[in-house]
């Protein structure tokens, strides 16, 4: 059987064991050694171990013996030796009286809102009441205090642990936070400042009810919000929705973008980058809706080390993700065009222009558009190539002749890339006596990348020509004309006049 040893602390006899003797024989010694020379030193003690008989009587130890691990609760209850503050060193302040061993906490035990004046009163042994009503009235001056007591919310931290507040209440932590009994080491001087701080403690409830409906409801918005988001993320990105998720007022199917990427990019390249953009979009997103989360049923969480790994891998996505499309981009950088031009053999009177090859005949229900440039880019679903709708200038020539020139104009990695590149492009057209007969759209060969491609016609004609366009080929025409005008489906024939092109009305035409 264990020796026990009878001590006596504060007056209390108490029974320990020889091992928890030891520790508190060292640990007491330590204490002695550290405040012998210190004025008021022996009063210092006296309160320690008075403190350490209220918790050995708050431990409530089996059969009545204190014994190692009760000696260990203790001490770190009260702190180490090493822990303690030299008086000397502290200047007590003039006003306000001494900070002795002190630190600056919001108190927990004395808040309305965030416990700034109680721990401001705490440290200053002042009764928070003044500081509540210096906060009041700056409030009132234009927010000032408002502001100020935010700032100091924010820098402060509470005292929610035995350690802190052992710091925040200094060497009267000793006494004036007891088991069983609830003081503080400052009091209300008058009934005038009790009532105060009752009247603030009411308003601090009302205050606390009401930014809590407000976080409610900000969270409930918050989580809400992110949710839809991450919905619609997914129906257009994952599984490419169109319908409600198709801008189609814009004249942009959001949906049909994932599908582009696999003409812009190196194939290889495509899944990682729908991997990253992903990540880059949902782990924001999924942040949001936990601290929406939080906000709604103000949990606490030790969530530090769950949210810094999610910030390293977004970050990390991010960087990998930009030094790809950067990668990408670098064949975007340049631009070059290449001009074709071929003769009428002979000068027709009356130029009949009508479409070929057109979008309508192909199996096309993917379609980006680019509304301020009336860029047209459209996917099959047959062969899922790339059809890019070109456009048509019609302009005066000051040749006695008929040309058509054909413009095309890539991006590339540098001036030869791209002049390369608008060679492979895939446009016909062909003459036939007095028509000319114009594909609506150009293509690519296979396992060729779109690079901001861009085909055009134009048609060179002497004054006083008359020319006819179909209903295909007029689109083309006004789809890049200042006018939106549409001829008389009736009459299709226009005339080449020193102002321009201009439309013959019905009856008025001319036969030649």
């Amino acid at each position: 059987m264990d020796k026990t040893i009878n001590i006596n602390l504060g007056g209390t006899l108490f029974h320990i064991d020889e091992e928890a003797y030891r520790i508190l024989k060292d640990y007491l010694q330590a204490i002695s050694r550290k405040f012998q020379n210190v004025p008021g030193g022996n009063e210092t003690i006296d309160d320690i171990e008075s403190r350490i008989a209220e918790i050995f009587l708050s431990q409530k130890s089996t059969a009545g013996v204190i014994n190692r691990i009760n000696v260990e609760d203790m001490i770190y209850i009260i702190g180490k030796p090493e822990d303690f503050g030299q008086p000397e060193e502290e200047k007590p302040d003039p006003l306000f009286g001494s900070t002795y061993g002190k630190k600056l906490f919001r108190n927990p035990d004395d808040r309305i809102i965030g416990g700034i004046c109680g721990g401001i009163g705490t440290y200053l042994n002042t009764d928070p009441v003044w500081f509540r009503i210096i906060f009041v009235f700056f409030a009132l001056m234009f927010g000032i205090g408002i502001f100020v007591y935010l700032a100091l919310w924010i820098a402060l931290p509470s005292a929610a642990t035995e350690s802190l507040k052992k710091d925040m209440y200094g060497q009267s932590y000793i006494h004036a936070v007891s088991p069983g009994r609830e003081t503080k080491p400052y009091t209300a001087t008058t009934d005038f400042g009790n009532a105060v701080n009752e009247i603030f403690r009411a308003v601090g409830k009302i205050l606390r009810i009401f930014v809590r409906i407000i976080l409610i409801v900000t969270g409930v918005a918050i989580v809400v919000a992110g949710f839809l988001a991450i919905v619609a993320f997914i129906m257009i990105f994952i599984f490419n929705y169109p319908g409600a998720f198709s801008t189609d007022a814009v004249g942009m199917n959001l949906s049909y973008l994932p599908d582009f990427l696999n003409y812009v990019l190196t194939p290889s390249l495509v899944p990682w980058i729908k991997v990253l953009i992903t990540i880059s979009v949902a782990f924001p997103l999924l942040v949001i809706i936990y601290l929406g989360v939080r906000m709604i049923f103000w949990f606490r969480a030790k969530d530090g080390a769950f949210l810094l790994t999610g910030l390293i891998i977004w970050v990390v996505s991010i960087a990998a993700l930009s030094i790809l499309l950067f990668n990408e981009g670098i064949s975007f950088t340049e631009n070059a065009k290449s001009i074709s031009q071929e003769y009428f053999k002979t000068f027709p009177d009356t130029l009949y222009i009508r479409s070929d090859k057109k979008i309508s005949d192909l199996s096309v229900d993917n379609e980006i558009r680019i509304p301020d440039d009336e860029y047209t880019i459209f996917i099959s679903e047959d062969d899922k190539k790339v059809y890019i709708r070109t456009y048509l200038e019609i302009s005066a020539s000051d040749e006695n002749a008929v040309s058509v020139s054909v413009k095309k104009r890539s991006a590339g990695r540098s001036k030869m890339d791209a002049t390369e590149k608008t060679e492979r492009l895939l446009y016909n057209y062909r003459i036939s006596g007095d028509t000319l007969f114009l594909d609506d759209y150009f293509t690519y060969p296979e396992n060729a990348k779109w690079s901001f491609d861009e085909v055009g016609v134009t048609i060179n004609i002497p004054e006083g020509t008359v020319i006819y366009m179909d209903k295909t080929v007029e689109r083309l025409y006004h789809s890049y004309d200042d006018e939106d005008f549409v001829s008389d489906t009736r009459n299709r024939f226009w005339l080449m006049t020193e102002d321009g092109l201009e439309y013959i009305e019905p009856g008025n035409r001319i036969n030649r």
